[in-house]
């Protein structure tokens, strides 16, 4: 009767299951994207300085060329870039310790489940 009513344990076993199962993909892809802003602010990171071709170009020019204004920037894009991956990072760390412990109930109901005879 309980199983029925969706209370039983073998209802919880299959309720943490698809938990598990509807979380990884999310957790995965997450991943993902840390990896990617990871590796795009690595990239960015070696771009936010002129190059010396482009500082010898504007010494060499009449006109002087304020890049301060690009320069900040480009500094505001990164700190953005940052707080989105700090964001990202909280995130897959609450996801993953999520999914660690829908696992580990998972095995403590297996084990329950065993034990009784189920």
């Amino acid at each position: 009767a309980k199983m029925a009513a969706g209370s039983g344990p073998g209802a919880r076993e299959l309720f943490a299951e698809g938990l598990l199962q509807f979380l990884r993909p999310a957790v995965r892809q997450l991943d993902r994207h840390v990896h990617s802003v990871r590796s795009g602010m690595d990239r960015a990171g070696a771009h936010t300085k002129p190059s010396p071709e482009l500082c010898r170009i504007n010494e060499d020019q009449k006109v002087a060329l304020d890049l301060d204004p690009y320069v900040k920037k480009l500094l505001n894009a990164r700190r953005r870039v940052v707080l989105v991956n700090n964001i990202l990072q909280n995130a897959q760390e609450r996801l993953r310790r999520l999914n660690h412990s829908v696992a580990k109930e998972t095995v403590r109901r297996r084990a329950m489940l065993e034990a009784g005879g189920y």
